[in-house]
């Protein structure tokens, strides 16, 4: 099924062509919708832009498009408004046969990318010997959202863990354990991840003040790059100790990664360099080995270059990712390939995306999108730490979410003096803890910071997501009051919109396949979550508008089949934010 904005698109570039001629073809007729409702549910403002290539006032031009324009399937007669703006309103009749044709099917009639492509999501992307921290959360959950919504358009998506599993910190960690716990080097889960953080810090400032120390651990690198058994042994047994803790944290996030570290493209580097130097873009600079940049330049003003090989033979970050993107395209076939780290890192990808495009790697059919973001706030203002002034532990911050979720379930039992299993409650508090934080992160628009506060994400009240989930339960509660089994309503059964608040909900439930689509093309999660708001919102008015056990049939049975599509569009909207829904709370 066509989405509704697309036809009507399509209708007004017929309309343009008969009226104009073949060369308006390609011309957009900038079809929005309406801000007010009383001028219906979409605005095409086209004729006020073609006003001085036609020669034309806009109302004329309007006027004639309108005459050549055929939407009665769709809408009520066009309407021709202020200077010359074309005001379509949707025919009730439409409406209803585009909610029945809709409500059996499991996708709500949102088709599938007419192109799908092989698309590569990098997120996540913690260190090894580290633990994950609220820096972490946002790359997690946004990347995680983003790859259900392209993998839900159609495309096949990778979803990639680069994670910090090679370098210097390697050397430093390992000798240092060689000295004070070479238990840990030969002996699986000789220490937990608290531990090993421990050590590492310890390990960074010997580095930072001993040379005799520094000299060691630099040369223990060079016996991992060169493969020595023992030291590849002691870096594969921290590796893997860092990734059984952060599997704990993505099975509590319920999100899903291919690792793929910076380890994994170490054998390409020197190839890189090489292919640079082939193509005449790589210049020594005080001993390094570098690529000069356009538009950015150091304090001095002098034109700033990306290393790609230290003085010392070593090499970074941008020598990784230019590997990594390669690989990418000339092994994965990604098309697209979206980063999604924090806005701090817009420079370095803005750099290294340069040097592949100026090295002609980058084919004219593959796009590069960096998906920046910014922090996350604590109540000060400031980056959000602990008291001490640590930075929070990932595991301590969902765990804190539960625990509230869990606190405020036992007092809401409590008052309605209810009584429910301890499985029931720890199973509501994990999915509304769980689903809070997600979502206070995802519905602000991802390229701002926010200040993180547990009460206003875990309130009943508001864009939240026990909002949105209290929204999908209560629907849940009519199905159990009235005893109705919602797959079963009757062989005859129609949506008939009749009441104001019914048609109101039914054009937003038919506005979904848009924001999916415009999500899908700029990677805003944000936009996804303000419709399922708006649509909890504009449900809750209908539910309090519209009586629906207590309604006589037809009404009974139509309104009944809006509550269980909203239900369903509910919790497929919520699954691409990567929320489960509750069946009661």
């Amino acid at each position: 099924m066509n989405a509704t904005q697309e036809q009507l698109k399509l209708k007004l570039t017929q309309a343009l062509v008969a009226a104009f001629g073949t060369d308006y073809t390609n011309t957009d007729p900038i079809l929005v919708s309406a801000s007010n409702p009383k001028f219906g549910d979409y605005q095409a403002n086209v004729a006020l832009s073609l006003s001085k290539k036609l020669g034309k006032q806009p109302r004329i031009i309007a006027g004639e498009i309108v005459s050549k324009l055929d939407v009665s399937d769709i809408c009520e007669p066009p309407e021709i408004a202020g200077p010359g703006f074309i005001n379509l309103k949707l025919q009730t009749s439409y409406l209803e046969a585009q909610l029945n044709a809709i409500q059996l099917d499991s996708r709500l009639g949102i088709p599938t990318a007419t192109n799908p492509q092989k698309q590569i999501v990098d997120f996540s992307s913690p260190n090894i010997a580290k633990e994950m921290h609220v820096g972490h959360l946002r790359s997690t959950i946004i990347g995680d959202s983003i790859a259900r919504i392209l993998e839900f358009c159609g495309h096949d998506v990778l979803r990639l863990n680069h994670v910090g599993d090679w370098g210097t910190q390697f050397g430093m960690l390992i000798t240092y354990l060689r000295e004070v716990y070479p238990d840990a080097l030969t002996t699986a889960n000789a220490l937990d991840i608290g531990d090993l953080v421990n050590f590492y810090r310890k390990a960074k400032q010997r580095f930072d003040e001993d040379p005799v120390f520094q000299e060691t651990s630099r040369q223990e690198v060079v016996r991992l790059q060169a493969g020595a058994e023992d030291t590849f042994h002691a870096w594969k047994l921290l590796c893997e100790q860092s990734r059984q803790e952060f599997q704990i944290i993505y099975d509590l996030l319920n999100v899903e990664l291919i690792e793929r570290g910076e380890s994994f493209y170490n054998p390409l580097l020197p190839k890189v360099v090489e292919n640079l130097a082939t193509t005449g873009l790589l210049e020594s600079s005080q001993g390094a080995k570098c690529v000069f940049l356009d538009g950015f330049t150091n304090r001095e003003g002098n034109p700033l270059p990306l290393i790609v090989q230290k003085t010392d033979g070593g090499y970074n970050y941008a020598t990784t990712d230019l590997a990594a993107l390669g690989y990418r395209i000339q092994e994965d076939k990604a098309k697209r390939i979206v980063y999604v780290t924090d806005e701090g890192q817009s420079n370095h990808f803005a750099q290294f995306f340069q040097v592949a495009r100026k090295a002609n790697w980058i084919p004219e059919d593959v796009e590069l999108v960096h998906v920046p973001f910014g922090l996350v706030l604590g109540e000060d203002g400031k980056k959000f730490k602990t008291r001490s002034g640590d930075t929070v532990r990932l595991r301590d911050l969902l765990d804190e979410a539960i625990n509230r979720a869990r606190a405020d379930i036992e007092n809401r039992l409590q008052e309605d003096e209810r009584t429910e299993t301890e499985e029931f409650m720890q199973n509501v508090a994990e999915v509304v803890g769980i689903s809070a934080v997600k979502y206070a992160d995802l519905s602000q628009n991802r390229t701002s910071s926010y200040v993180f506060s547990y009460d206003k994400m875990l309130s009943l009240k508001g864009n939240t997501a026990p909002y949105l989930l209290y929204a999908y339960v209560r629907i849940q509660g009519i199905s159990r009051q009235g005893n109705i089994d919602f797959t079963n309503l009757g062989i005859n059964r129609q949506i008939l919109l009749k009441e104001d608040a019914e048609l109101t909900l039914a054009k937003h439930l038919l506005q979904l396949d848009e924001v999916i689509k415009e999500v899908e093309q700029d990677l805003l999660p944000n936009r996804l979550c303000d419709y399922l708001y708006q649509l909890s919102d504009k449900f809750n008015k209908f539910y309090e508008n519209c009586p629906v056990l207590k309604s006589e049939e037809p009404a009974r049975t139509s309104r009944l089949m809006l509550c269980d599509l909203t239900a369903k569009t509910l919790k497929l909207g919520l699954s691409l934010l990567g929320i489960k829904v509750l069946e009661r709370m």
